[in-house]
């Protein structure tokens, strides 16, 4: 099933803060006026180094932390503030998030079939112990495992098993949206390509939106419909996967994808890695505005950034690389 983009997202965030007090007189800025849409069935991939803010974006959006400011709306309704009991429940059912420690997210007390079939008993969403049953099993197949498996205990299976239960958890709700929060950085890159075709696979079958959070550019590349690049709590740059892969704007997103292996051995040993240091580029990201490349790539920047980026981006980034002698 194709991603929707005729009809209304199904997720809109609009000027997204998440600021944490550390103390009385110094304030982490985590995610710093962020906006961006996920429309029905499409992957939006959100890429960034580590402490960046996108697992902070995905835990805000779900409403783990209450937004500092901001607008969140996800079908239809708001779940910025306070939300009612109604808003709460369709948001715990119809929102689901794969976490990064496939470990750490399972309770090790409880059996599988427990850990699957709890978001069902807590919303109530069965008529019969039986039912319940044939669900949970009908969901260990659809990622893999063996119906078996239920009786057993989390510390009984691999990583890319466990990480399979995660999936299984979120999906047996049925969600119209899935936060995967690197969920496969912790996996073999063979287990990561199972993973992924996994979640592909269900996509297309139930029509489910992702938010794929990784810091793996050849993954998001490979799994994304549009990607979004982070950087210190700021979304630099946004639009499909062709338009960031193909033309690269910001100098991080370009820093970003020239520290990419090249697959041809030929291309690879003229690749040189383009430095970015935010402190001594002389760019101020809280200065910036949402500028049109073209289709749906964005990039924020000011008029004169935009101006002097613009002609840069018609070169590769490794005809860059070289031209810049680094």
């Amino acid at each position: 099933m194709a991603a929707n983009y005729d009809g209304e997202p199904l997720l809109q965030v609009e000027g997204l803060k998440q600021y944490f007090q550390v103390s009385k007189t110094f304030t982490v800025k985590a995610v710093d006026d962020v906006s961006f849409k996920i429309y029905p069935g499409e992957t939006y991939g959100l890429v960034g180094e580590s402490g960046s803010g996108k697992s902070t974006i995905g835990r805000s959006v779900i409403r783990l932390y209450d937004p500092t400011a901001g607008k969140i709306t996800f079908n239809g309704m708001d779940i910025s503030g306070k939300m009612s009991k109604d808003v709460n429940d369709k948001l715990r059912t119809q929102m689901q998030m794969i976490f990064q420690d496939p470990m750490a997210s399972l309770n090790p007390r409880k059996k599988i079939g427990e850990i699957i079939g709890e978001g069902l008993e807590i919303h109530n969403t069965y008529n019969s112990a039986a039912e319940r049953n044939n669900a949970v099993k009908a969901i260990l197949e659809k990622v893999g495992l063996s119906p078996e498996h239920a009786t057993r205990y989390p510390h009984q299976f691999s990583g890319g098993q466990r990480q399979r239960v995660g999936i299984a958890r979120a999906l047996i709700m049925n969600p119209k949206l899935i936060i995967a929060d690197e969920c496969i950085s912790a996996l073999d890159v063979s287990i990561q390509a199972q993973v992924v075709n996994l979640m592909k696979d269900i996509q297309d079958e139930t029509g489910t939106a992702y938010m794929f959070i990784a810091h793996d550019l050849s993954m998001v590349k490979y799994i994304s419909d549009r990607i979004g690049v982070l950087h210190l709590g700021h979304l630099l740059e946004t639009g499909t996967t062709e338009e960031i892969f193909d033309r690269p704007v910001h100098p991080y997103t370009r820093s970003l994808l020239s520290a990419i292996p090249a697959p041809n051995p030929i291309v690879e040993k003229q690749r040189k890695a383009l430095r970015y240091d935010y402190k001594t580029s002389g760019i101020d990201y809280a200065k910036g505005t949402n500028h049109l490349v073209e289709g749906t790539h964005y990039v924020k920047c000011t008029d004169e950034e935009f101006a002097e980026w613009l002609p840069q981006s018609l070169h590769s980034v490794y005809e860059s690389a070289e031209e810049s002698g680094q």
